[in-house]
């Protein structure tokens, strides 16, 4: 069994009982807090600590349950889609950059068990630890809770998801459906500006994409593609709302022209 004893490792790492509150409030049920501190130790905190067990088992658990479940939403949500494309689709949801930013949204960095040197080069915020500890938290609310609370944890956690990435075009994902969108209105090719700041380590991308002579996107990431996916995505967006505004703009009707009255002669 797990304990909650080695909870008290660095300043930065939160108490589990915090992502405890967390799950509760989305799914109203409780998960034990040994499950969880499980889920959140990483393997090099397993090993500086006597090998422990890691999280990497429950990760595998994780990922089959939210395959199954984000196939079989896909499945039922679009009947009209080939094959090929519901497997483009599962790929926009299920990667490691979109469960990286699910794990963001938890703050699951803040509770992560992580070893000396995973904690300082940044290993709180690095996509590939965050998005292995999603599918592990997922696979622990699975063995707690079983397949029906884990379906619905794992529809909260992707289904904002899942509906955006509907939304993109053939590439399914934002710089594509962007350039579709800006070539469809001859807008040009959006043209994207990037810097970076920070230490090797912890490097901190900032991207704006340019449409014509308008700056419509600014996005940040730890990485350049990242970064110009975030950005694409606001240009996107507010692309798509000037579209459906003209669309949705009531044209006021023009008054029909009168003939000119003429005087009365005398």
């Amino acid at each position: 069994m797990v304990t909650t004893t080695r909870a008290t490792t660095g300043p930065q790492r939160r108490p589990v009982e915090g992502l405890a509150k967390v799950v509760h409030d989305i799914l109203g049920e409780h998960v034990d807090g040994p499950l969880l501190e499980h889920a959140l130790t990483h393997r090099s905190y397993a090993y500086e600590n006597g090998g422990l067990p890691n999280n990497e088992r429950l990760e595998f658990l994780g990922d089959s349950v939210l395959g199954v479940v984000v196939t079989e939403s896909l499945y039922r949500d679009h009947p009209d889609l080939a094959e090929g494309q519901l497997a483009k689709l599962r790929a926009a949801v299920v990667n490691m950059r979109a469960l990286a930013s699910v794990g963001r949204g938890l703050d699951l960095g803040d509770y992560l068990l992580l070893g000396r040197g995973e904690e300082a080069t940044g290993g709180r915020d690095k996509n590939s630890i965050l998005a292995d500890t999603v599918e592990a938290l997922i696979g622990t609310v699975y063995l707690a809770h079983g397949l029906e609370v884990a379906r619905a944890f794992v529809h909260h956690l992707l289904d904002p998801l899942m509906a955006s990435s509907a939304r993109l075009g053939a590439g399914l994902d934002w710089k594509t459906s962007l350039q579709e969108l800006s070539a469809s209105g001859s807008l040009g090719t959006p043209d994207y500006r990037v810097t970076e700041e920070g230490p090797d380590h912890e490097k901190t991308f900032t991207a704006r994409v340019l449409v014509g002579p308008e700056v419509l996107g600014e996005g940040t990431g730890r990485s350049k593609k990242e970064a110009e996916q975030r950005a694409a995505e606001l240009a996107w967006t507010e692309l798509n709302r000037r579209a459906n505004a003209v669309l949705t703009t009531e044209i006021e009707p023009v008054e029909s022209a009168r003939a000119p009255s003429v005087p009365p002669t005398a």
